[in-house]
């Protein structure tokens, strides 16, 4: 299994009482595709999956299996820092047919070495073995950061559908390593949307982000130009890229909370705030982060799906 392209790390809708909407998802679901995504990613970062119960969690992963009725590869991240929990929610996704898994490392008894990481992977992957499984690497949250070399090594002897890895880091030579590995045996995910320029310059061929959700059609255009061999085209456009980052994740910030209150309503769907201890927007926060996205011109952008260079 190699996934390719640009990666939805897909929203969590919540409704205003805090419950899941999962009434959304269908509509979600259809609107990333028809934007020109190639895969999903559920229950990440993005999708808050660290903030919800099991049960809300394969809800979750349900609902977005279900509506996307095959027509794109589906990621369920099912990891807990509860193996038990791990466990569970990997069995539920073989059973509604997800088409991997991933875990996050557990991040508060956090694993002591190479082998205990593993221990926990395989422990997993077993309660769904016929699934490829992809580790989610973000050091910066998780605070699990193992020799990758290393963990490759022991992870492939261990793990019969050791598929790939989420790295979701900034180092590009550790890319680089984990991309070179055995001869490019290893599927490398690349999770950074603000970088992806340079992940394709490193090698990689599919990228998992949050900005895809509602800016696929921009980021498509740094892949075409790279393709293609257009260098400062795709340099340009990465910049465009960068500067609707910054300003989702400054005025007001924070980012994810902008994407979701501001960003997703532009294409006339609102998944609602994010949980708690996230930051929710008041009225004139987000009055205030649509005014700039409309004098910026990305307001007209993102709800069209048109994106140009100055």
């Amino acid at each position: 299994m190699k996934l390719t392209g640009l990666i939805a790390a897909t929203y969590t809708p919540f409704r205003k009482d805090g419950s899941v909407n999962l009434d959304l998802i269908p509509a979600m679901t259809d609107s990333m595709i028809e934007s020109g995504v190639s895969g999903f990613y559920v229950c990440g970062s993005t999708g808050e999956g660290e903030s919800m119960s099991v049960e809300e969690r394969k809800q979750v992963a349900g609902a977005f299996v279900s509506a996307t009725r095959g027509r794109l590869p589906v990621v369920v991240q099912v990891g807990h820092n509860s193996v038990e929990s791990a466990c569970e929610l990997a069995g539920h996704a073989a059973e509604i047919g997800a088409d991997a898994i991933s875990t996050l490392p557990p991040t508060y008894f956090k694993p002591a070495g190479v082998d205990a990481l593993v221990d926990f992977i395989a422990r997993v992957c077993g309660c769904a073995p016929d699934l490829p499984y992809y580790y989610y690497h973000i050091p910066r949250m998780s605070g699990v950061s193992p020799d990758l070399v290393e963990f490759m090594q022991k992870a492939c002897e261990r793990v019969p559908l050791f598929n790939g890895i989420k790295f979701s880091d900034f180092f590009l030579a550790d890319l680089t390593t984990c991309i070179e590995f055995e001869d490019g045996r290893l599927d490398v995910l690349f999770g950074s949307d603000e970088m992806i320029l340079g992940g394709l310059a490193t090698g990689a061929k599919g990228m998992v982000g949050s900005t895809y959700c509602v800016a696929a059609p921009l980021f498509a255009k740094v892949i075409e130009a790279f393709e293609s061999g257009r260098m400062e085209e795709a340099q340009n456009w990465m910049g465009k890229c960068v500067r609707l980052i910054r300003l989702l994740d400054t005025q007001p910030g924070p980012y994810h909370s902008c994407l979701k209150q501001v960003a997703w309503p532009l294409l006339g769907l609102d998944p609602g705030p994010c949980r708690l201890p996230q930051a929710v927007l008041n009225g004139e926060e987000t009055a205030h982060a649509r005014s700039l996205l409309e004098a910026s011109g990305f307001a007209s952008e993102l709800t069209s799906g048109e994106f140009n260079l100055p």
